[in-house]
């Protein structure tokens, strides 16, 4: 197949989930024999860039705008590729799902992975939820087929619209790394610390858990990683009720995030909005002890391979952290419970297997 995907930063992942899964997937494909280009925005990739792990690489500008960023490079891309042959798009997040007709003009599939409820979130103002809500209505009509990263996700659309999807989660790695590079560079020490990563947006609830840490006693440092474009309040916010044993690392990606991951003494899952988690499951694979706010997405993701606090409470959170601290070897089950679900679930190449099969299945009809 001749495949193009479009609608994340690009790669190499330097930014959030998408991107990984978009140089994870393509990367795959590419090994299997498939034609595969990645269209990035020159915001976040090198634009002399032209190749990463197999996959072709299009660079192309965008509006460096809140609210015009994604849409704007979208239109682009599908622009661009009208006239490159695809046999089929792989099109992320449905704000973009205005787009997916574009292809379909060329006699290209699409295939749109809606991601998350992103109206949810609180970043966006009432014309950014309305985008995303209009957003939802189209991937029910645009695209050949759309992909839910989790089972409730698509209950929503099919409760909602009356749509079908085809349920693929996020992959994550299997097994910790040995390097510890980073956490020199950070003067942390294996087993010494509490992670907590994501988007340091206020859905993702880094202030409840700075708050649950400060009810903790504990010498072992927090450390946040993570960042925000658009985010320099809370950020602000975030550092001002922090005490001095919270690190801030900013964005950590690729090695050094996975070494993170591999070494914490527990890692902290407190997003509420959204399907699969990427670092949700990247954490239960790198053998994390993992600690999740109890969503039904985050309890879909991980079974029972994590320990759950009652949604958005710092007092249940920091109940557990005091019960784990107290009680280091209790993490050794619960840690190869996390590496055996990811191993049935979650593994790359049996991701790769079912976008395959998507892929082809809707390019199979008329």
């Amino acid at each position: 197949m001749k495949l193009a995907i479009m609608g994340t930063r690009g790669i190499p992942a330097g930014y959030g989930g998408f991107e990984t899964f978009a140089e994870e997937l393509s990367a795959l494909l590419a090994s299997r024999g498939h034609a595969v280009t990645v269209y990035c925005r020159s915001r976040y990739v090198d634009r002399g860039l032209r190749q990463h792990r197999g996959a072709r690489l299009v660079v192309l500008p965008s509006l460096r705008s809140k609210y015009l960023d994604t849409v704007s490079h979208s239109f682009l891309s599908v622009l661009h590729g009208l006239v490159q042959g695809y046999d089929a798009v792989l099109m992320c997040n449905s704000a973009n799902s205005f787009a997916c007709f574009i292809p379909r003009l060329a006699g290209q599939k699409v295939l749109l992975n809606v991601d998350g409820l992103e109206w949810q979130r609180k970043k966006w103002n009432r014309l950014g939820r309305w985008w995303y809500l209009l957003g939802e209505r189209l991937a029910a009509v645009l695209p050949n087929r759309i992909v839910a990263d989790a089972e409730v996700i698509r209950d929503y659309y099919r409760e909602r619209y009356g749509v079908d999807s085809v349920c693929i989660p996020y992959g994550a790695p299997d097994g910790p790394v040995a390097g510890t590079a980073t956490l020199e560079r950070f003067g942390l020490r294996p087993d010494g610390y509490l992670l907590y990563v994501s988007r340091l947006e206020p859905e993702n609830n880094a202030h409840l858990v700075i708050e649950a840490y400060r009810e903790v006693a504990t010498d072992l440092p927090l450390v946040v990683v993570g960042d925000a474009s658009y985010s320099a309040a809370y950020i602000r916010s975030l550092r001002e009720a922090a005490d001095a044993r919270v690190l801030f690392t900013g964005g950590v990606y690729g090695t050094g995030y996975r070494e993170l991951q591999s070494h914490c003494f527990a890692y902290i899952q407190a997003t509420e909005v959204g399907g699969t988690h990427p670092a949700l499951i990247e954490g239960m694979g790198m053998a994390a002890a993992v600690i999740a706010n109890d969503t039904p997405e985050n309890r879909e993701a991980a079974a029972d391979g994590a320990l759950f606090y009652r949604k958005n409470d710092p007092a249940a959170l920091a109940g557990i952290l005091t019960r784990l601290l107290a009680d280091p070897p209790s993490r050794g089950p619960l840690r190869e419970r996390a590496r055996a679900i990811v191993r049935e679930r979650y593994a790359w190449p049996r991701i790769a297997d079912r976008y395959e099969e998507a892929l082809r299945a809707i390019l199979a009809r008329n």
